[in-house]
């Protein structure tokens, strides 16, 4: 018997049943069709069986409320109660699922919960990002402070093998000009040690320095006279302003008080109680040319006082000391010297520019150019 013999087919009631079951049918149908889209878009949704037992649940109330109104008219009940019974087990197996998933579901962190741990999450990898790039600019920097320690290193290394190879070419050439001058062996070492030791201690004089390979001209002349005329320092003058000298030009200037101190010594100031010496110099800035920042002229003045009657034998003394006075020093300055004998005693003057006695980077062709000058003026 249909169902609608139940209402007494009044059309009213009739209308009601089936118009409700059919909003629940469409109902019912499209929220499983809801959670199947989410399903099939998120494949990180988690328990997902769950979610496909409450979509088969739902969909067989609605298949129940579909045949409901069929029903009315069409007595099919062995049909709507199988799926019926369908739909109730569907639920009971839902409902053992979702209580045994409680305590997995009530640990589930809340959306604000979700939100704060997510802006931690992003602060913690801003703040890792922070040292990341903190830690990269200070790689940065060391790697570039290494760089430029290791070129001056290498420049440093440079400038020593420089150095060494133009002292020991400057050497090399005295030792053999200072043995073609002496007459006796004695008189050879006794002028090659002198030398040599002059070089020793220009060089050991400008390389103490803290700021690097630079002393200066007033360190350089009291270092070379308080150790030749110890005796008779006294009557030796010094006196000039601060120049900043090279260790080239300290080898020179060295060499160049050495032969005038050790001749002062033989000829005048040994020889003469009343004799002194005044050791001047002096410095004129120039206009900077290009290529030439220290521009102007360096000055020097070795002057004998009432040493004439010693200057005789001075005169008659050339030799190797007299070229490396009046022509190699001046040389490897690139400026003149002069010598001249008054009545007073020896006068000795030097100027050079002021490039030349200043520090400047060494060129590595120097080493032949020292050995060469010296060469070519001793040669002859």
């Amino acid at each position: 018997m249909p169902h609608g013999m139940c209402l007494l087919w009044q059309p009213w009631l009739v209308a009601l049943w089936a118009g409700s079951d059919l909003l629940i049918f469409l109902s019912y149908s499209a929220i499983p069709i809801a959670l199947l889209t989410v399903l099939r878009r998120r494949n990180d949704v988690p328990h997902r069986g769950l979610v496909l037992l409450f979509a088969s649940f739902i969909l067989l109330c609605g298949i129940t409320h579909a045949l409901s109104i069929v029903t009315l008219w069409i007595p099919i009940y062995p049909q709507l109660g199988l799926v019926k019974l369908a739909t109730g087990l569907v639920s009971f197996i839902t409902a053992v699922v979702l209580f045994r998933m409680i305590p997995t579901l009530v640990a589930l962190p809340s959306p604000a919960e979700m939100t704060a741990a997510n802006d931690r999450l992003r602060d913690e990898i801003d703040a890792h990002k922070a040292t990341l790039a903190s830690l990269e600019a200070k790689v940065d920097t060391r790697t570039a402070e290494l760089s430029r320690v290791n070129a001056i290193l290498a420049v440093q290394a440079r400038e020593a093998v420089h150095r060494s190879s133009n002292l020991l070419a400057v050497v090399a050439s005295i030792a053999q000009q200072s043995a073609r001058s002496a007459t006796t062996k004695d008189d050879f070492l006794e002028a090659l040690q002198g030398r040599i030791w002059a070089l020793a201690d220009a060089t050991r004089t400008v390389m103490q320095g803290d700021a690097g390979p630079a002393s200066d001209v007033d360190t350089v002349v009291r270092i070379q006279l308080d150790k030749l005329l110890p005796d008779i320092r006294e009557r030796v003058t010094i006196a000039g302003p601060e120049v900043a000298i090279g260790s080239e030009a300290a080898q020179q200037l060295s060499l160049a008080l050495h032969e005038l101190a050790t001749n002062a010594q033989k000829y005048s100031l040994g020889l003469i109680d009343e004799a002194s010496v005044d050791v001047s110099w002096s410095f004129e800035e120039g206009s900077p040319a290009a290529g030439e920042p220290d521009a102007g002229t360096f000055h020097l003045i070795w002057q004998e006082h009432r040493a004439g009657l010693a200057s005789d034998a001075v005169q008659q003394a050339r030799g190797f000391g007299t070229k490396l006075l009046t022509r190699v020093i001046p040389a490897m300055l690139r400026g003149t010297a002069q010598r001249e004998f008054t009545a007073e005693g020896l006068v000795y003057r030097l100027e050079a520019p002021l490039s030349a006695i200043r520090p400047v980077p060494a060129q590595s062709g120097e080493p032949a150019q020292a050995a060469e000058i010296v060469d070519r003026t001793f040669g002859s």
